[in-house]
């Protein structure tokens, strides 16, 4: 093949020495094996911020001050509706649960009212607390198992036992975090294979993509354990990975899996085949790849290390499906030759490739070309319809209330504030002053007044550091740190109650705490968001211009991406903030959207939908370079690539949607905003809106200025020479061709 580029000629050379390259993939595949053994060394269910907020100087000067932090506590819940408090028998099942906690692997110490302890029975009686403090090295999280087991086996007819703490909340997220990741396999994987069986009609084709996807997640994960020695990683860059690494590395071998048989089709050997596979579909598919890259570095300018962490593990993945498709994939096709096109499947597409693709796509851009601007108002009006919610969109971080409304920790953290002063949740007011000074005292006391009138809060009590140095006065929050009153109260806290009773001192107090960390947390994101936005939207713009040697190309994809990323806002807002369909779709209504979602979907978003802007005007370019027809063009690029894309997009849907069938609000928000974005992306944008400008400006899509002439000629999908004759490489005849996914 003449003039092939770097990836041709490197697909060429791993299918001239197919096993030299498996046996090399292999060896990856062993050594991943074997660093994924200690994969839980380089992860944390903590977050940490590497950047100076209020919270944190307040959590810095309480580690400099009250150097032996207490232990984690948990407030078990003992309800009845039989008997209270002042029955032998609630009496009796109190006190039984108290001995077998005292005695319970990692817990210190258990008290109840039966130890007359005050303020640990409800004031009907039928509710009782009963304190425990865990103890040992390790997260509470790990502490509190053996505990849970303890208060499970305790629930009877009688008596409803339930616990909160941290140890417990973030053991329970943590579970449902475990079980969203498993369900996201088994609903993706599955829906996956039947969609790659009706694109390719073949099993043996079917099941590349997959495998190549399942070998990119396992080496991510090796290469994420090598990066997690030098960056402590969040433990939810394991869903990350397997989520990303599903949805490209399926999508990524299925365009050139597809390329390679359209090449064989055409009457190429099959190391021609290989290598124009290679020189075109894998091209685009590094470039594409490297716009996925380019949009995920965003993530790592957020000085949040859950944050970093997703970026990295998709970052890690994506270049790990990337090496797949240009080595291990062609070596793959190599070997099998035709025998990709085993066991097909009757009824379903067989191997001869019909130039321009399926009538379906021909009659969708005839119908959007024949009245091109009509088209692109209609589908950019619904998209910016579909985007106004977002005018409305709070964001936060949801807590203990975005958990099932069946969560044993949800339902005793309700308990707990209804009943009781005393509360898992705590809001810290740390003064850097000396206890001693009589206006800090003075100040310390308006302030606790206030707060012991404002029913946002429960037991206040004031702790003065061993040294004298500073006092921290700690409230009991009464009410769930994710929800916007809640936020509201830290607002007038630090801006009323504070200067308030501070006056000029204020400088010198700190509130932290649940709610202030999410306040501070969501103005990180909103002072850095802009900076992410213009850095991955500038940069794309470069790529895509020397990609496809255009300005006005990258303009309209930039321009459509953000329609389809800025639908998905609005479609997130109006279904979980405004609870639109929420029960329809099974999902919980929330206050807010977690303040991680919009950038984070914006990151991924940006680079997937790439993906198919590359692949569907690749395809446009490489026929307008041969034709000089830009109509034509757009109808070959669309019809050959229309049933794939859309074939992907599906898969891609399948995957996110997994995870949005999980109960965590987080990842219902992600897999729910993922989803929507890739189907509004895949079929009003590449469908409508596309087809319809590029007939609107005709040449003027391909339009350069003189003076970036200089630019070089990439030719993503290599030089083809003419139109290619379709031969039929099936075995037996067979009905025409027709890969029409709708």
């Amino acid at each position: 093949m003449k003039d092939t580029g770097f990836t041709g000629r490197l697909a060429g050379a791993t299918a001239r020495h197919p096993w030299w390259t498996i046996t090399a993939w292999i060896a990856v595949l062993a050594t991943s094996f074997m660093l994924a053994g200690s994969l839980d060394s380089v992860l944390t269910e903590e977050g940490e911020l590497s950047v100076s907020t209020e919270s944190e100087t307040a959590d810095d000067l309480i580690a400099a001050h009250f150097p032996s932090n207490e232990p984690p506590q948990e407030y078990v819940v003992v309800e009845s509706v039989q008997f209270d408090s002042t029955d032998q028998a609630f009496g009796s099942h109190v006190g039984a649960l108290v001995e077998d906690l005292r005695v319970t692997d990692n817990v210190g110490s258990a008290v109840s009212y039966l130890d007359g302890v005050p303020g640990l029975v409800s004031t009907d009686g039928r509710t009782a607390l009963i304190v425990a403090t865990l103890s040992g090295d390790g997260d509470a999280s790990d502490l509190v198992v053996p505990m849970l087991g303890v208060v499970e086996a305790a629930n009877t007819a009688d008596f409803r036992i339930t616990t909160v703490g941290d140890g417990s909340i973030n053991n329970e997220f943590g579970t449902l975090a475990d079980e969203t990741l498993q369900r996201g396999e088994m609903l993706g994987l599955p829906v996956a294979l039947v969609i790659l069986v009706v694109v390719f009609g073949a099993a043996v084709a079917a099941g590349i993509p997959l495998i190549l996807a399942i070998v990119s997640i396992l080496v991510s994960i090796g290469m994420t354990v090598i990066v997690g020695q030098a960056f402590e990683l969040s433990f939810f860059v394991v869903n990350m990975i397997t989520m990303i690494g599903l949805a490209v590395g399926i999508d990524y071998s299925l365009f050139v899996v597809q390329r390679f048989r359209e090449e064989r089709a055409t009457g190429h050997t099959v190391l021609e085949s290989v290598e124009r596979a290679g020189d075109s579909a894998t091209r685009a598919v590094f470039f594409s790849g490297t716009t996925v890259v380019i949009a995920l570095l965003g993530l790592l300018y957020m000085p949040d290390s859950v944050m970093r962490s997703l970026g990295i593990g998709a970052i890690l993945v994506v270049i790990a499906a990337v090496a797949a498709a240009l080595t291990l994939l062609p070596a793959v096709l190599g070997l099998l030759g035709d025998r990709v096109n085993k066991g097909k499947v009757p009824g379903l597409s067989g191997t001869a490739y019909h130039e321009g693709g399926g009538r379906f796509w021909h009659k969708i851009t005839g119908a959007v070309t024949a009245r091109p601007l009509v088209s692109m108002l209609l589908a950019g009006g619904l998209l910016l319809a579909l985007a106004s919610p977002y005018l409305g969109l709070s964001t936060g971080q949801n807590f203990i209330e975005s958990l099932p409304e069946d969560s044993p920790g949800r339902h005793a953290f309700g308990v707990l504030n209804e009943e009781f002063n005393t509360g898992a949740i705590t809001t810290s007011i740390v003064i850097d002053a000396p206890a001693a000074d009589q206006d800090v005292a003075a100040a310390i006391a308006t302030l606790t007044a206030e707060l012991e009138a404002n029913p946002a809060y429960g037991d206040i009590a004031v702790i003065p550091s061993v040294d004298g140095e500073i006092v921290v006065v700690e409230a009991a929050t009464k009410l769930d740190p994710s929800t916007n009153e809640a936020r509201a109260a830290v607002a007038a806290l630090r801006t009323e109650s504070i200067t308030a009773a501070f006056g000029e001192r204020v400088g010198d107090v700190y509130v932290t705490g649940t709610a202030a960390g999410t306040v501070d947390y969501v103005e990180i994101i909103d002072t850095r968001m802009p900076i992410i936005f213009v850095f991955v939207l500038g940069l794309s713009f470069v790529l895509l211009m020397i990609v496809f040697r255009s300005v006005v190309v990258p303009i309209k994809a930039i321009v459509m991406n953000l329609l389809s990323v800025g639908a998905a806002y609005g479609l997130l807002v109006a279904v979980f903030q405004n609870g639109i369909g929420a029960d329809l779709l099974g999902f919980q209504q929330t206050d807010v959207i977690e303040a991680w979602i919009p950038l984070f979907l914006f990151a991924v978003l940006f680079g997937l939908s790439m993906d198919y802007h590359i692949f569907l005007l690749s395809r446009i370019k490489e026929r307008y370079d041969i034709t000089g027809d830009n109509d034509e063009s757009v109808a070959f690029g669309l019809g050959s690539t229309g049933a794939i894309i859309t074939g992907a997009a599906l898969i891609m849907v399948a995957v996110f949607g997994g995870f949005a069938a999980g109960d965590l609000v987080m990842f219902q928000q992600m897999g729910f905003g993922l989803a929507v974005a890739i189907i509004l992306d895949a079929t009003i944008v590449r469908s409508v809106l596309v087809p319809a400008t590029m007939k609107l400006l005709g040449d003027r899509n391909w339009y350069l200025p003189q003076w970036l002439q200089w630019l070089p000629e990439i030719h993503i999908e290599g030089r083809p020479a003419a139109v290619a004759t379709v031969v039929d490489l099936s075995e037996e005849p067979e009905e025409e061709r027709v890969l029409e996914l709708v």
